[in-house]
This record gives C-alpha cells, structure tokens and sequence, in this order.
C-alpha cells in the first residue's frame, strides 16, 4: 500500500477452481457419488490487487506450489479490512476457507466482506448478471477470451503456455472488479463507513469526500436527520446528529 494512504485496505480477489474428476455413467442428469470421485475440485491459482496499488499479485499451484499459494491469499486476507469479489460469499471465500483447513491454517484476520453480484442484483434489472456482461454494458474493459474448458485441461497437464493465458484471466478479473466498483460504490448499502479509517466522522461513508450537499432530512422513528450526497461518488448519507425527536423536541 501507499505509504501515506489512509482509509481501509480493500483486496479484489478471484480464485480459479479445477473441476471435480469422477467416473460417470452417462452425459444427462447424472448424479456423482463420492465413491466416484477420482480428483476433488482444488483452487489452482488465484489473484488479488490492493485498491490504490497498480500491482496485481498471482498465485497459482504450477508456480508457486499449493502451500506457498495458499499461506499468501491467508496472509493477504488477514492484511485486507475488506474483501471484494463476485461471488465470492458463495463460492472464493468459503473454497478458500476449506483450503485453510485442509493446510492446517488457522482461520485470517476477520475482514468486511464486499460481494460486487449481491450489488448488482439487489439494486438493477439487467438481463444478465455475469461479470462480462456487467462489465461490457458499462463499457468496461472486456474479460480476458480463453479456450474455455480446454484451458483448464492443459493448466492440469502442467502446459506453461496455458498457464501464462491462465494468469492474464485471473488478473484482468480483479482489475475489472476494482472498474465496477468504481462504478457501483454509491449503491452500496453496507459499505465500511470510510470516515472509521480516516478519522474523519463528516465524510462520505463510501468514498471519505468532504465535498457533501445537504439535500433534505431523512425521517425515521426516532426522528429527524439531516441528508447529504457525496458531490465525489454520489452516496447519500445522512447525519449521525439526530436534529429532532418525535413532538418535535429539540435534541441540544
């Protein structure tokens, strides 16, 4: 990080999974029992990015082996106060977990969680969710294309080319994470309050902007607040500082 950066440490990361190997009887509407498992799904690599930090960091089994790989990502989440990713409440965070305690690793550093597929289907109505969707009807930068299947079939077989293209995938998705974000922040409704980090309490939860307009009071039951919007990332917030209590009693 920035040696005078100030507010929280957020990670963009994105996990890579090999698939589960097993014995099948047939191409439809199969169900695969355990004792039909010839290889247990793995994370093979993953990649991460400190928001503010132009470095990308991979990791992946083929260059760094499985140990190194994963004592890195526990070491990075127990540095991150958030996480952000896509998906990643449902499928990274906890595969990572269960890599941790296969390894004998205790669990990281408790960190705030930011899952960017929860945003996009709580607050919009595209058609589609996936990120490469998302991202082109934003006018973001495309995913990286891959060969699909098969390049996870050559990153098995130890190929150096396919790992190259593996890694120029996983760490154009973090960055693409860290665009989107840019993007949705303000809809973020249980975004980290910055101003915990900056030490700064009349700030943009958000963002941390100072630059904020007072538009209107938010009423609540337990009375009257006022409201802003961020003139930065154009979060609304309202004031901690109740101004008015139910009968209209002034709170000095």
């Amino acid at each position: 990080m920035p040696n005078n950066f100030i507010g929280p440490r957020i990670l963009s990361l994105d996990i890579e999974t090999s698939p589960v190997v097993a014995h099948a009887w047939g191409l439809f509407k199969q169900t695969v029992a355990i004792n039909q498992i010839i290889e247990h799904p793995r994370t093979m690599c993953f990649a991460a990015k400190w928001m503010h930090e132009k470095k990308v960091r991979f990791y992946s089994e083929f260059e760094h082996g499985p140990e190194v790989m994963f004592h890195a990502a526990h070491g990075l989440l127990s540095e991150a106060d958030v996480v952000m990713h896509y998906n990643g409440d449902r499928f990274d965070l906890p595969r990572l977990n269960s890599e941790f305690l296969i390894a004998g690793l205790s669990p990281p550093a408790p960190y705030q969680s930011i899952d960017l597929l929860k945003v996009m289907r709580k607050n919009f109505g595209f058609p589609s969710n996936k990120l490469a969707y998302i991202t082109d009807r934003l006018g973001l930068e495309s995913k990286v294309k891959h060969s699909g299947h098969d390049l996870w079939i050559r990153c098995l077989a130890s190929d150096p080319k396919a790992w190259a293209e593996m890694g120029r995938y996983n760490r154009r998705d973090v960055t693409l994470l860290e665009d989107l974000y840019e993007k949705v922040r303000p809809w973020i409704k249980n975004h980290p309050h910055v101003g915990l980090y900056t030490g700064e309490p009349d700030c943009c939860p958000n963002c941390g902007g100072v630059d904020l307009m007072r538009q209107g009071y938010a009423l609540t039951s337990m009375g009257r607040f006022q409201r802003y919007q961020c003139r930065g990332c154009g979060t609304w917030s309202r004031s901690s500082r109740r101004e008015s209590g139910v009968g209209n009693t002034q709170i000095k």
